[in-house]
């Protein structure tokens, strides 16, 4: 497959991991300092060729790769970085600590992804294996790590999953933002949560976008896909909006006795009405997240806080955040 690259700066390099044969889709960050290199994010183990091919066409040499930074442990986020420590045996993967346990023993992890995707599991994100323990490296909340030409800050943004963090590059003003920051496609003034289960918070998520909306990052290095600068608050609004609306509606559905598939219809038709506005195909952001996945991980959230409003219901004045 041909390489894609896009330059962003100087040292940083958009590599198009064109998942599933379609560009656009997952984007994995190579940085390059003329000696060592280090990447954010490495999509899939099924497109780590395309990844390293791309590495190569960047003229960097495999030897000059040190770090591997995730911003959490999801299959189309990180399971290449299982396979690339194999390859290449002296590489660091930077992730939470809650994280790593299941990079080093991803059997839990593969379970729990083989509930949404079944027999899709190799076709989706290829074969993965565990990482040995020596090439691991958990990072927390404000750690610094060095890397080629900079110094990235690790910020802690539960949300869309209790181990997310994102890095922020405060040379370049360039923010790594996983999926915290949505699925947004190159040209289109359109975020979708990505909100699969088991971990959604929607508390969580809103403040981890009031957090980042305080940094004075310049561009956004969304995973899902690509770079976008200019007007950053709009880009944090149109997801906040659509991540509160869409809960709104699986929980008062949920109430009303309707099942999955009935939220499922009613959230399609509304993202088709809103796409077709814009003249866009919504294919490409079904390809980066799907509704099934993100109807379920919706469903289960408003599960749980039905289940914990009967264990506990608050008293007047008191808060009580769904976990």
């Amino acid at each position: 497959m041909t390489p894609i690259l896009h330059q962003l700066t100087d040292n940083i390099t958009l590599i198009d991991l064109q998942f599933q044969g379609r560009v656009e889709t997952i984007a994995s960050y190579l940085i390059f300092d003329g000696e060592t290199a280090a990447l954010i994010e490495t999509g899939p183990a099924s497109t780590v060729d395309t990844l390293l091919h791309g590495v190569q066409a960047a003229g960097v040499p495999f030897e000059a790769l040190r770090q591997i930074l995730v911003t959490h442990i999801h299959l189309d986020h990180a399971s290449g970085a299982t396979v690339l420590a194999r390859q290449l045996p002296w590489l660091r993967i930077y992730v939470h600590p809650l994280g790593a346990p299941h990079l080093a023993d991803p059997s839990k992890l593969l379970a729990s992804a083989a509930r949404l995707y079944g027999e899709q599991m190799e076709r989706l994100w290829g074969t993965v294996v565990p990482v040995r323990q020596e090439n691991l490296r958990v990072v927390n909340d404000g750690d610094e790590i060095p890397i080629p030409g900079s110094v990235l800050r690790v910020m802690e943004t539960p949300g869309h999953a209790r181990h997310h963090q994102v890095y922020f590059d405060p040379k370049s003003g360039l923010l790594f933002t996983g999926d915290i920051g949505g699925v947004r496609m190159p040209g289109v003034r359109y975020v979708r949560p990505p909100t699969p289960p088991p971990e959604l918070d929607l508390d969580a998520w809103r403040a981890s976008i009031a957090r980042l909306r305080a940094l004075d990052a310049t561009g956004l290095c969304l995973t899902h896909f690509g770079l976008f600068r200019g007007n950053l608050a709009w880009h944090w609004n149109d997801l906040e909006q659509r991540l509160v609306a869409w809960g709104e509606l699986a929980r008062t559905q949920r109430e009303q006795g309707a099942d999955e598939r009935t939220i499922l219809q009613q959230m399609q038709a509304q993202d088709a009405t809103d796409l077709s506005r814009l003249g866009v195909d919504s294919s490409a952001y079904d390809v980066a997240i799907n509704f099934e996945s993100l109807v379920a991980g919706y469903v289960r959230y408003w599960k749980k806080a039905s289940t914990n409003s009967k264990r506990d219901v608050p008293r007047a004045g008191v808060r009580h955040d769904v976990g």
